[in-house]
């Protein structure tokens, strides 16, 4: 809360911090809010940007050294890039996650064999098999987040391509396939199929996922990822958008049952 008065003080917009950093406005919430951890370069840039004096630049700086807290996704610094590991730390802290997946099933919905498979296929061979296993072990334990104690409210509109594309073979799939009617159980997840034959659809451009925060963690946000970047966005007309794109998909999509069925038949259809 002290960087947000202090940059309200200066009658900066985050807009405008952000760009004299060269950051997203994403990044300068998250930050204000406590939601994104800061390197004491960033709160460096940051504080001059806001016309600190030294004397108090002096004493946020060893207060962000001292509280910094480091979360699980650190440990991975070696293998996955910062811009990934910031969307751990959103994703961590999110109270629900509305997700439309177009073309493959969700990573906080996949077994280990069908991330691999993933995985591996998006780095196109630039990188070694170690990595690849490093990337698996962090999408696993992201997944924590609907079995921990506080679990995520998770709701996934799955398209039925993403369903079939054949990541990893028959065995892959069949496992696939039960392990999201085993998640589909738990009270706090939602899985609906959008089968093709609906047609049209207001998600046509791709992908996407509406993070919801409380309000102690500040305003809900996109995000929507691409081959070599990410965006977030937080407008909120458009999140809202978004929010009435995600209603129109879940009344084209199956209701949970009977997703859960279309989903069963495809195991016993690839199992024979």
């Amino acid at each position: 809360m002290e960087l947000r008065r202090l940059r309200e003080r200066t009658l900066k917009t985050g807009d405008e911090v952000a760009d004299e950093l060269g950051w997203s406005t994403s990044k300068v919430s998250r930050i204000e809010n406590a939601r994104l951890g800061i390197s004491t370069k960033d709160l460096k840039a940051l504080l001059d940007v806001l016309n600190v004096d030294e004397e108090h630049q002096s004493d946020l700086l060893d207060i962000g050294r001292e509280t910094r807290k480091k979360g699980w996704w650190d440990g991975y610094a070696d293998s996955i890039l910062t811009e990934y590991a910031n969307y751990i730390s959103l994703e961590a802290a999110a109270a629900s996650l509305r997700c439309y997946d177009a073309l493959l099933i969700n990573g906080l919905l996949q077994t280990a064999d069908y991330a691999r498979e993933a995985i591996r296929a998006a780095l196109m061979e630039f990188a070694p098999p170690s990595e690849v296993d490093r990337r698996v072990e962090v999408r696993q334990t992201r997944q924590q987040r609907l079995t921990n104690e506080e679990p995520m409210r998770f709701w996934t509109v799955l398209d039925e391509s993403a369903l079939r594309r054949n990541v990893g073979g028959p065995a892959v799939l069949c496992e696939q396939y039960e392990h999201l009617l085993n998640l589909g159980s738990l009270h706090n997840v939602t899985i609906q199929v959008l089968p093709t034959e609906r047609g049209a659809h207001p998600a046509t451009a791709g992908t996407f996922a509406l993070m919801e925060f409380t309000q102690h963690h500040g305003s809900d946000v996109v995000y929507i990822e691409t081959m070599t970047s990410s965006l977030y966005v937080e407008d909120e007309r458009s999140v809202y958008r978004y929010g009435v794109a995600f209603k129109q998909l879940l009344s084209q999509a199956l209701s949970p049952e009977e997703s859960a069925g279309f989903i069963a038949r495809l195991r016993d259809e690839t199992r024979s």
